[in-house]
């Protein structure tokens, strides 16, 4: 059986944004859900999933054992953390900010979670409903990530100056090993450097400025965000996804009713509508109360107008657009499409776009990965060379040693 990691994605904001409601819609995971700043101390972990449409498993009648298959749509686990709220100076311990940041060092995506109805401010209380801009919400947040970041390389830095200026070492592996820990590569670190116009210049002279700005990019390449644009069921809410787009044409912004998705999940748990997380509909199937039916009624407008409620589409993003990730099935008998034990598809791997044809071997074992030869693409029975990047849906089966 393939023993790869899950694809870890952080869900962040400031208090009250509907971070815990999105992270419990996700998972179905009971966490405290309460309009009060710090619901959430320690970070909830929970299993969520993407959605692959047009997958393998809606033409083949599979026998999936690492993710599931619902009428013919793959739906592939990935761990969700959920964070405490963030709020100003959480980087400097406020909050026990740097406690909670600490937790998303090895996240290489986060979705944040944004207010986009205005009705939070900064500190996460209650206020009128569009009173506060949620754009500022997206800089105050990756301000404190980047200083946090920046707080982790301030120390010690004296020693960063002399191993670069004195010892004559790489900027670059220098940095790395400094910020290894928080899961930054090093193409990652150098891509920052040269775009932030450090790779040349010594560290002692790079000054504050110089050193976010650093920062910053290395964060935006090795924790990409995505911002969910919350509280669309309400009309502060259409206005503030409105504004967020505009303020970030470049960024991905994902309208999103956390209530919305957390509601169609449990109305289906108890068997009261057929649903599949990421639907553009539901169908009622049990008995509702009068209270029941208005609720999702009104919830079933929202999804004619919307598409979805955006929970799904949120971590679909982010695994397939932000971190570009392929999902690939790997078999043992092209043939059969199957393991040695005759079950069809058993395995999904999320792997990123520029994973090769022996990086799946890696990552399905370690010592496959040593005894690699070549792999077979099992539809059309092309070999593939082990420095080939594989494709999403790629049917692979490896052959080793």
């Amino acid at each position: 059986m393939v023993t790869q990691a899950r694809v870890q994605i952080g869900v962040v904001g400031k208090p009250n944004a509907g971070k815990s409601t999105f992270f419990a819609a996700a998972t179905l995971k009971d966490v405290k859900i309460s309009p009060t700043p710090f619901t959430t101390i320690d970070p909830n972990i929970g299993i969520g999933y993407v959605r692959i449409d047009g997958c393998p498993c809606s033409e083949i009648k599979c026998s999936p054992r690492t993710y599931a298959v619902v009428d013919g749509v793959c739906f592939a686990p990935v761990e969700l953390i959920d964070v405490a709220g963030l709020v100003p100076g959480a980087w400097q311990g406020r909050g026990l900010g740097n406690q909670f940041l600490d937790h998303l060092r090895r996240a290489p995506v986060l979705i944040h979670v944004v207010d986009a109805s205005g009705s939070t401010d900064e500190e996460g209380r209650l206020v009128k409903p569009g009173s506060h801009d949620p754009v500022s919400d997206v800089y105050f947040l990756e301000r404190e990530v980047d200083m946090w970041m920046a707080s982790i390389l301030r120390k010690d830095w004296d020693r960063v100056v002399r191993q670069v200026e004195f010892s004559k070492r790489d900027t670059a592996e220098v940095l790395l090993e400094k910020l290894a820990g928080l899961g930054i590569g090093r193409a990652q670190i150098e891509r920052a450097l040269q775009e932030a116009d450090l790779s040349k210049k010594p560290p002692s002279r790079w000054g504050e400025e110089g050193l976010l700005k650093f920062v910053g990019l290395a964060r935006a390449y090795s924790k990409p965000i995505v911002i969910a644009a919350n509280k669309i069921d309400i009309p502060e809410g259409e206005e503030g996804y409105r504004r967020l787009k505009e303020a970030f044409p470049d960024r991905i912004v994902v309208p999103t009713s956390a209530e919305a998705e957390l509601a169609l999940r449990r109305a289906a748990a108890r068997g009261l509508i057929r649903y599949k997380p990421g639907d553009r509909s539901f169908e009622v199937v049990g008995q509702l109360t009068p209270q029941q039916k208005a609720v999702l009624d009104k919830i079933a407008t929202l999804l004619e107008k919307w598409g979805s409620t955006g929970v799904t589409k949120a971590i679909n993003t982010a695994v397939f657009d932000a971190l570009k990730y392929v999902a690939v099935y790997p078999v043992e008998d092209e043939k059969k499409l199957s393991d040695k034990s005759g079950n069809v598809l058993p395995d999904l791997l999320l792997v990123p776009h520029t994973y090769t044809a022996r990086d799946v071997a890696y990552a399905i074992h370690t010592e496959l990965g040593e005894r690699f030869v070549s792999a077979v693409d099992a539809r059309s029975g092309r070999r593939l060379a082990a420095d080939e990047p594989v494709s999403n849906g790629l049917i692979i089966k490896i052959l080793a040693r």
